[in-house]
């Protein structure tokens, strides 16, 4: 067995290795450089993000100073991650920090609400946006946030005139209640409302920036007086840092399209029609055939030497055998009075084959339709019979 038999047979719809990674190494850089892009992104901002508005991180973005400064002032604070831990801990002597309101789901939003709504006690939302229908009544977030950070407080909130100028600017809010309390407004919009309870000595407090909590905010201007205030009103602090993990998250009933923002989703639509458009240009026309002359002049020996050549490199004994026989069938026909529709028809050319030349109509459907030859010596065997057969037939 020679080298070249056992080599494994390739097809011209099978590229090579090389072929592939060819073709491939584009799309495979592309997606090497998006993942490193996303690493490195995603290694920066973590760096930077790390425990943010958490009570027990000591980061930039961490508020542990705010804790600590507290806990001098006799006020405990007790971090939970679950909505059962927050609800249970509502009372006259809590304030319940909601760290990231907007990440509960509409039912965790309507438990809290009930918790908080007669406990008596504080509740601080810091910058929500879409929670606020549920855990504020009556306030509405402005499309527009303020980017002035520093802002003067303009109102009557004790808390607020003795902290002065704080780091409040951030989402601007609308409310209908006309006890609320407006501070810090930016263009005439509050940064920082407080809304009395309908009953009861309670009250909710919506921040529209967290930069009054963070570790490297806390001692610029009156962030930490204004912080102090409005966490040490109460004995105990409740430091809610909501959890996508908590089983009570389970409840929301949005699909995935309800959790994209809408931009995302018109994004999305625009690459797609951009994408239809530039399919469009780059297709290939359907038109008439047009016949173009040949720039130069082919033997027919040569044409007919590179298809065998192709078929023999593709080892397609298959398609090269139905061509012989199809070719065969084709001029053999005539011959016997079988018009040039049914040459193909074995029923019809076999019989008058076998009456033309009183021979076998089994060795000749054998011969005309049979099974393709198993290797090259069966192949060049039926190209030689087909055509003893067709100078046969043109024997006077």
């Amino acid at each position: 067995m020679t080298a070249e038999a056992t080599r494994p047979e390739s097809t011209s719809a099978s590229p090579t290795a090389r072929q592939a990674w060819t073709r491939a190494r584009g799309v495979v850089l592309g997606v090497v450089l998006l993942l490193i892009g996303a690493v490195a992104i995603a290694v920066i901002r973590s760096g930077a993000q790390h425990g943010r508005l958490d009570p027990r991180s000591a980061d930039p973005y961490g508020s542990r100073a705010v804790t600590k400064l507290l806990a001098d002032r006799g006020v405990s604070t007790r971090v939970v991650t679950t909505l059962d831990e927050a609800r249970t801990s509502t009372g006259t002597d809590t304030t319940l920090l909601i760290a990231v309101p907007d990440l509960l789901t509409r039912g965790q939003q309507n438990l809290v609400h009930e918790a908080t709504q007669d406990s008596g006690g504080r509740t601080v939302l810091v910058a929500p946006r879409a929670s606020l229908g549920v855990l504020a009544h009556g306030v509405s977030a402005d499309p527009s946030i303020s980017y002035d950070s520093l802002l003067a407080p303009s109102c009557a909130l004790p808390a607020a005139r003795r902290a002065g100028s704080a780091d409040t600017g951030g989402i601007r809010y609308l409310t209908s209640d006309t006890r609320a309390d407006t501070c810090y407004p930016s263009d005439g919009l509050p940064t920082l409302l407080r809304l009395p309870a309908a009953s009861g000595p309670g009250d909710t407090v919506v921040l529209g920036a967290p930069d009054i909590l963070y570790n490297d905010r806390l001692d610029e201007h009156g962030n930490a007086s204004l912080a102090l205030q409005l966490l040490g009103s109460r004995s105990h602090l409740v430091w809610y840092l909501p959890s996508l993990s908590d089983a009570t998250a389970t409840d929301s009933g949005q699909g995935l399209f309800d959790l994209l923002p809408s931009g995302w989703l018109w994004g999305t639509l625009q690459l797609f029609i951009a994408a239809a458009l530039a399919a469009l240009w780059r297709a290939r026309r359907l038109g008439p055939l047009v016949p173009e002359k040949l720039p130069v002049a082919i033997r027919a020996s040569e044409t007919v030497e590179g298809r065998a050549r192709l078929y023999r490199k593709a080892a397609a004994r298959d398609r090269a055998a139905a061509a012989l026989r199809t070719a065969t069938r084709t001029r053999l026909a005539p011959l016997v009075g079988i018009p040039a529709a049914q040459a193909h028809a074995s029923e019809a050319l076999l019989p008058a084959l076998s009456a033309h030349l009183r021979a076998d109509g089994q060795s000749l459907h054998t011969l005309l339709f049979g099974p393709p030859p198993g290797d090259d010596a069966a192949l060049i065997a039926l190209a030689d019979q087909l055509d003893a057969l067709e100078r046969e037939v043109r024997r006077p």
